[in-house]
């Protein structure tokens, strides 16, 4: 079993990254939420995977901590929704957000996730609130704003990042993919907002 893999981000796709680890390249089907949180093209980068085999196939579902991994094991064993599925609405809710809704049984939220009905969203909801605590999803949402202003206190680089991510949405890329734009600039450091984001949008 492979528990996680460390290595440089050698590659991000729409759905998937890949890392290089020891001269083989690994790729993983990722969440969204992975892809507002990597580093950028070059760097290490540290996922913890799942290894799905079947049949047909093998594939590989990598996530940046052990609480997303542990929330995609919880989805994948209700009924009716399977790895892809989970990506889905980790896509779509951070873990976190996913707490919540099924704490508070907001079926209309977790139906927004791609792929997930009315009727899916209610079986979920049954088959995990017994599972999230309420002291959990407070105890990561404190952390979550603890690490928020660690980063925003930092340096201009950050703030070049931001600007440049606020442009691009501005021009019509999901925050997603503008995120994913930026990260894959190489030599990023040291460029100001507006050669940022004209080497981000060669990405596009």
């Amino acid at each position: 079993m492979i528990s996680f893999i460390r290595g440089e981000l050698a590659e991000i796709t729409e759905s998937s990254v890949v890392i290089d680890c020891g001269g083989v390249g690994y790729e993983m089907l990722v969440p969204g939420q992975v892809f507002e949180n990597l580093p950028r093209i070059g760097n290490e980068v540290k996922l913890y995977t799942y290894l799905q085999v079947r049949e047909d196939g093998v594939s590989l579902y990598g996530f940046l901590d052990r609480d997303e991994l542990a929330v995609f094991r919880l989805l994948i064993g209700v009924s009716g929704i399977g790895p892809k599925g989970a990506v889905g609405i980790l896509s779509a809710l951070s873990t976190n957000d996913l707490r919540f809704a099924v704490l508070a049984e907001d079926e209309k939220t977790i139906a927004k996730a791609p792929g997930i009905g009315a009727k899916t969203a209610k079986k979920l909801i049954l088959e995990l609130k017994d599972k999230f605590r309420l002291e959990d999803a407070f105890e990561r949402k404190l952390m979550q704003a603890e690490n928020l202003v660690s980063e925003n206190g930092e340096d201009d680089f950050r703030q070049a990042v931001l600007e440049t991510i606020q442009a691009l949405e501005a021009l019509g890329f999901p925050p997603a993919q503008a995120k994913r734009m930026v990260n894959s600039v190489e030599g990023a450091e040291g460029m100001s907002p507006d050669e940022l984001l004209k080497a981000a949008l060669k990405k596009a």
